[in-house]
Formats: C-alpha cells, structure tokens, sequence
C-alpha cells in the first residue's frame, strides 16, 4: 500500500495518506465493530485503528523524520516539532458505526499541506497551503469554489457547550433571521468544512476552544482558507497559534460570514 501511494512532496503525501485512510474506512464498512469506550459518551472503533495505522504507514515512509498526532494513538514525536501530521482517520464515528456514510478521513501538516477525503465518494479535498481543490476518480483536480447560493448551514450540535450560556448553535437554529436566511444541517464531521470550500454548503459554526490544532479541524480550516472562505472563531477572532479564536465561524463569502457573526453576538 505504502509504495503505491508514494509522492514526493508534502501535498501527494497528504492525498495519499488520506486515501489509504479512505480505502480502510470504505473496506470496513458494514461490519459489526466492537466500540472501544474513550470515555465521555466517546468512541472508536476497529476501524478508526486501522485507518490510522494505514495513514502513518504513508507518513512514516515519505517523511520519517516528521512527528505525528494521531486521534487514537495520540502523540508520536515531539510536540513542538516544527512540521507534524495532525491526523483523524475516521472523523463521524459514531455516523459510520450506526451505518450512515456521512464521513470524513483527515491528514493535516500543521501550517502546511492537508487532505479531506470522502471514503464513499471517492473525492479527495486537498491544498497546499495557496490553491485548494478536489479530486475525483478519473477526473481531472477542480479548483474549489466557495459559495452561499445553497443557503445551507451545518451548524454542530454535538457537546460539550463550552461557549453556554453565552453562545449556545441551538438558540441559533431558532433566531428568525437565521430561519429566513438559511437552512439548517447537522453533519458534525469535516466534511462539512470541505464542502463549504468546495460550494456545497455556505457555512459551517461549531462552539469549541481553538480548533487549529485539532485533529478534526486542521484539514478543513486549511482547505477553507485556500479557497478562500472567511474563517474566524465564533467570537470573531482570528484562527490559529497566534489567534485568540475559539470554535469557528467559516462562511462562504464576508456577507454570510457577518450575517452569522451578527446573529451570534444577538
């Protein structure tokens, strides 16, 4: 699998390593998986595991020197290593494990290259930092193309509510502004990211601390930001190591984006 995915720069390595997540995800699908308890009502399965393992499989081979940060297998390197692989391999656990196909594979280098891959799609979401696009089976790369004309928001609703009593995504949905607006989706998955890059969506808000870092975000904020997306968190703030952002606002076009920011702050 590794040589088959081999690619010289940090941008194929990326892709590859979220496609091999991907074929993992997709090979297992519709198994019976024992859940593996992670506390707080959180799980994995077999699943996740082995499409780690495949992506490290491609990181370890093409960049043997860099750290990586797994969801499941956690930190392997040091932490404050300059270049690290922040990796989710099977973002929508809980959508896969009750057989619903609404997700993600996630491969981030911090501050550098990131791929998204849809395991039932085949689409594979990627940047390199400067241009973001897609690519489908057969198909020549698309440039990404953000935009609101879907009038569709996935809003996260999934806990814990750090930004309650101030900030709650459910006295979202029910502001009338929002309801005559938009319309609202509850994926709770990067993919919902991607498809904000790539014109699928017109929004995306989610609650949370700073989202840079995580291994369910990274890949998706990069892929946004490359498209051009306005990406901020829910109090407004910049994104990032030297951002103060917690959660995130990542909006199509500046209209949208300020629409929802002016809704939050009502």
């Amino acid at each position: 699998m590794i040589n088959s995915y081999a690619n010289p720069d940090d941008t194929g390595v990326a892709i590859a390593a979220a496609r091999a997540g991907a074929d993992v995800v997709r090979d297992m699908y519709g198994r019976r998986l024992d859940r593996i308890d992670k506390g707080a009502g959180d799980f994995a399965t077999a699943a996740d595991v082995s499409a780690e393992e495949a992506i490290l499989d491609v990181i370890r081979a093409a960049r043997p020197d860099d750290a990586l940060l797994g969801e499941e297998g956690g930190q392997r390197g040091a932490a404050e290593a300059a270049r690290q692989w922040l990796v989710d391999p099977l973002c929508g656990t809980l959508n896969y494990a009750v057989g619903n196909m609404l997700v993600a594979v996630n491969v981030a280098l911090r501050d550098g290259a990131a791929a998204v891959a849809d395991p039932f799609s085949g689409e594979v979401f990627f940047t390199d930092g400067e241009t973001a696009r897609v690519r489908r089976d057969g198909a020549d790369d698309e440039l990404l193309a953000p935009t609101s004309a879907t009038r569709l928001v996935d809003v996260n609703l999934d806990p814990p509510f750090p930004g309650a009593p101030g900030f709650r995504a459910v006295d979202l949905l029910a502001h009338p502004v929002f309801v005559e607006r938009f319309r609202p989706r509850v994926v709770s998955t990067t993919l919902a990211l991607a498809w904000v890059a790539a014109g699928k969506r017109a929004a995306y808000v989610t609650d949370g601390g700073d989202l840079s870092g995580s291994v369910h975000f990274a890949a998706g904020i990069a892929l946004c930001r490359a498209a051009g997306c306005v990406v901020t968190g829910i109090d407004g703030a910049p994104v990032g190591r030297d951002g103060r952002g917690r959660g995130l606002v990542v909006a199509a076009d500046a209209e949208t984006h300020e629409l929802l920011m002016s809704l939050i702050r009502s």
